[in-house]
């Protein structure tokens, strides 16, 4: 008799799967796409000892930021320690091991993982500090370094929409890091914006195929935050409706002149 895939809430998908001194990778890019409530609901847990697989590690008390502050993370392998200053400043003074990647090699890591391929030589990084202590081959002329594949032991991915057999669909940017974490885990838990029935996800659009995930959940009040809100700065004719519309400032101009 197959057991349902479908969990309650965050807390319910988490138990009996986290634990103390596991790994585990959570995708998002900064706060774009990361497991808000899976992340909430780890901290909750009090789990500690952990080794995180993820890009950066959001903001200071935001994402992974909370459990950088509540020091359940020991280790994290990430590309860009981003605007988070606790984690600067846990890195410098020796309280957090990182393990740093380029960041294109650390999604392909994630990828090999995946797909069980152990290790694969890169280009990327010869010659300098991320080379050191690695197995490195010449070949043609150009030199490689060797970089194993990364897997988990727990994958917490966010999705814009998934159906009750686990299959994914993630939402433009939010995409990132998610498809490849899901696939590099013994166990993958997702949250999603919008949770449907098995059948109703057109198969052309899936990203990612139901049995890469065991446990999902229907996500909840998501904060929407932009990490760093940046616009444009306007002309103050190009903001003025008047100004902008060549109607209006005829109209303008004749009432002036009457």
């Amino acid at each position: 008799m197959s057991r349902s895939k479908v969990y309650a809430d965050a807390v319910a998908a988490l138990d009996g799967v986290v634990k103390n001194d596991i790994t585990l990778m959570c995708g998002g890019f900064g706060v774009c796409g990361i497991p808000e409530n899976l992340i909430d609901a780890l901290h909750r847990s009090g789990v500690k000892g952990l080794t995180v697989i993820s890009n950066n590690a959001g903001l200071d008390g935001v994402g992974l930021g909370l459990l950088l502050k509540s020091r359940q993370i020991d280790k994290m392998i990430s590309s860009y320690v981003g605007e988070n200053k606790e984690f600067e400043r846990q890195y410098l003074a020796g309280e957090l091991q990182i393990e740093f990647n380029p960041q294109g090699t650390m999604a392909e890591r994630i990828r090999a993982g995946g797909a069980g391929i152990y290790a694969f030589f890169t280009k990327v990084g010869a010659g300098t500090l991320v080379a050191e202590g690695k197995e490195q081959r010449t070949v043609d002329g150009e030199t490689y370094v060797l970089e194993t594949g990364l897997f988990a032991d727990v994958s917490l991915v966010k999705a814009w929409k998934g159906d009750t057999e686990g299959n994914l669909i993630y939402r433009k940017t939010a995409r990132n890091f998610n498809p490849n974490m899901a696939t590099a885990a013994r166990i993958t838990v997702a949250e999603v914006e919008h949770l449907v029935p098995a059948g109703e996800l057109d198969p052309d659009n899936i990203h990612t195929p139901g049995i890469f995930v065991h446990r999902i959940i229907q996500g909840k009040n998501y904060s929407r935050m932009i990490e760093k809100r940046t616009v444009i700065e306007r002309d103050p004719v190009e903001r003025d409706p008047v100004k902008r519309d060549p109607v209006k400032r005829e109209e303008a101009a004749h009432a002036v002149v009457t």
